[in-house]
């Protein structure tokens, strides 16, 4: 029997375990062994495996041994079995239709803020995925949980974006980006000259999220009038579901998740902002999430809004969350033609363009 890619089923199950939102830990057990293998010759890999020394090595377990012993023997792990086994459901045909017809992701994290991955595993898995595009959007200098960016570390990121563009396959385009705070009077945080260098900026309230109705709402108007911003991010700030203590989701680093209530603000007033200024409401695809709930969705939809449906990706794996996103913006009558994550890059750079000028 032919012998697997022992370090492509590694890969893959710490995506799996990414996508089914499992514990840090798992993740990166599998990553963790994934990178120890692929720096060794496939000949000692292989020895190692038949002479049962693996775990000799460091990052490897029992686990991720007996994976790659099944792997060398052309078996497929048991492990990746069962994970793929319970992968998911099948989308609504609605749904199905507008995951298809998604090009790319405008929201996603790296190890340069709180996510959990470099900036290289989560371009390539977007590739994997099928994606055109991918806009790399770490977190901003006030939001220390997070490890936001300074301006001089996103001037090194821009940097650093350059240097992967030029490996990546051609056809696929790693975009510059931030998750901007929005803060309390409105403003962003981060200065003009640098937002005006990025390719697509999402501005979130990531503070002061019990604000009364009337402060949230000319915080969240202003920010939609500022020419900097493209895509409001997840509006209410909710959180609707939570993890036990001590168990973070795979690449969510410095904080733990708690079940929050949505914050409030006026929707007609919001949404019609986004409208007249031609801005984007996220879609935010994350399942403990799922912001803007589905009556907002409608009202922004009945408001003659646009959307991009975005996953806010912390790991590799999250990046196939998208499917939770188009599930909520097709029970809500939202179709591709309102989705500008749809549109090819160069539509979507003239478009994110065109509200600085």
């Amino acid at each position: 029997m032919t012998a697997r890619d022992a370090i492509a089923d590694l890969r893959r199950i710490a995506f799996l375990l990414e996508r089914a939102n499992e514990a840090t830990y798992r993740v990166r057990a599998f990553r963790s062994a994934a990178k120890t293998l692929a720096e060794l010759p496939a000949r000692e890999v292989a020895a190692r495996a038949e002479a049962g020394t693996l775990t000799e090595l460091s990052g490897v377990g029992d686990v991720t041994a007996r994976t790659v012993t099944e792997s060398l023997r052309g078996e497929e792990p048991v492990y990746l079995r069962r994970l793929a086994a319970t992968e998911g459901t099948d989308l609504t045909e609605e749904a199905a239709a507008l995951r298809a017809a998604l090009r790319g992701d405008c929201h996603t994290h790296s190890d340069w803020s709180d996510g959990g991955s470099p900036i290289e595993e989560m371009a390539l898995a977007a590739v994997e995925l099928g994606h055109e595009y991918l806009a790399l959007t770490d977190h901003s200098p006030r939001l220390k949980v997070a490890r936001g960016l300074t301006a001089d570390r996103l001037r090194r990121q821009l940097d650093r974006v350059a240097a992967v563009n030029d490996a990546l396959p051609a056809g696929f385009r790693l975009l510059t980006g931030i998750e901007v705070d929005i803060l309390a009077d409105g403003s962003l945080d981060q200065s003009d000259d640098l937002l005006a260098r990025l390719d697509v900026v999402v501005g979130s309230v990531h503070s002061g999220l019990n604000d009364d109705k009337a402060k949230m709402t000319r915080r969240m108007v202003t920010a939609i009038g500022n020419p900097h911003l493209d895509i409001l991010g997840h509006c209410t700030g909710r959180m609707v579901t939570s993890r036990p203590p001590g168990v973070e989701g795979a690449g969510d680093r410095g904080h733990r998740r708690r079940s929050r209530p949505p914050s409030s603000f006026d929707a007609d007033a919001v949404f019609g902002a986004c409208a007249e200024h031609d801005k984007a409401v996220e879609i935010n695809s994350r399942p403990e999430r799922q912001d803007p709930p589905k009556r907002l969705i409608r009202l922004a939809f009945e408001a003659g809004c646009r959307f991009a449906v975005n996953t806010d990706a912390h790991a590799p794996g999250q990046l196939d969350w998208q499917r939770f996103g188009c599930e909520r913006a097709a029970l809500c009558g939202v179709g591709a033609d309102a989705v500008v994550n749809t549109w090819p890059a160069e539509r979507l750079l003239d478009w994110t363009a065109g509200h600085g000028s």
